[in-house]
């Protein structure tokens, strides 16, 4: 899976083609989870063996990259990208507090996620001792089309984009029950659209089903969505709608208070 954006232009004289590639060897170990080769980190950013070795050794000298000789790595220093996120976005800092308070009151896990392309993103997770076990934290990528937050964010696009990133998306198969087609998950975001909520019934981890509302801004764009999990053994998916549904429903109302 390359990490390369849409062509652009050669008359955008404001694009920094070496930019771009840095930041796509960043983002490929992400995509591996783990060490990279020369060839590896080529293979996934769809870049040549020099251009990739390149960008690894301006990392490396930088400081966000390290290597053994073989094998590369990130370095600690990565680390200041995805904070510095989080200290200039005040969301993650303010709905803290309302994820805390959801999951004292529910006993379960709550998160706030925003969308990343095909994937959502974690940018702020509060646990509870016996939800644990689900292995998400900050920064934790989860594929769009079958988890509930990246359905509330994907029914708020415009149609045409929804059928973009629908058809370029891998809809990969993490369960038995994930809907992969791309008519049953048109059909998917049009309920959430009418419902105001979405869920994910097994569709990511078996035993697990989750439930996600939209967050919005001042001017009432979707900007990122609150979620709750639990096992299926303490709910059905009916019971999550009756019980955590209103939880979560409450907690946005507390975050808009503070918009």
């Amino acid at each position: 899976m390359s990490t390369v954006p849409e062509p652009r232009s050669k008359e955008d004289k404001e694009y920094v083609a070496g930019l771009e590639k840095g930041l796509a060897i960043i983002e490929a170990f992400g995509l591996r989870s783990g060490p990279l080769t020369l060839s590896e980190a080529a293979e996934i950013t769809g870049h040549p063996r020099a251009t990739a070795r390149r960008s690894l050794l301006t990392l490396q000298r930088l400081g966000y990259v390290e290597s053994d000789g073989r094998y590369f790595r990130l370095a600690p220093r990565a680390l200041r990208l995805g904070h510095a996120y989080v200290s200039s976005s005040p969301l993650p800092k303010l709905v803290q507090r309302v994820l805390e308070t959801i999951s004292e009151r529910t006993k379960e896990s709550s998160s706030l996620a925003v969308l990343d392309g095909g994937e959502v993103v974690f940018v702020a997770r509060a646990a509870t001792r016996r939800s644990l076990s689900d292995g998400l934290g900050m920064g934790s990528r989860l594929p769009a089309h079958c988890a509930a937050t990246g359905r509330v964010l994907m029914a708020a696009l415009p149609d045409e984009e929804i059928a973009r990133l629908l058809g370029r998306m891998p809809r990969r198969a993490l369960t038995p029950r994930t809907r992969t087609g791309i008519p049953e998950l048109t059909a998917v975001l049009e309920e959430t659209r009418r419902l105001g909520y979405a869920t994910s019934d097994e569709e990511l981890e078996l035993g697990l089903r989750s439930i996600a509302v939209p967050i919005h801004d001042q001017a009432g764009r979707t900007v990122a969505a609150m979620s709750l999990v639990a096992g299926t053994g303490r709910y059905t998916l009916d019971r999550m709608v009756e019980v955590l549904l209103p939880e979560l429903l409450g907690g946005r109302r507390m975050l808009s208070a503070m918009l």
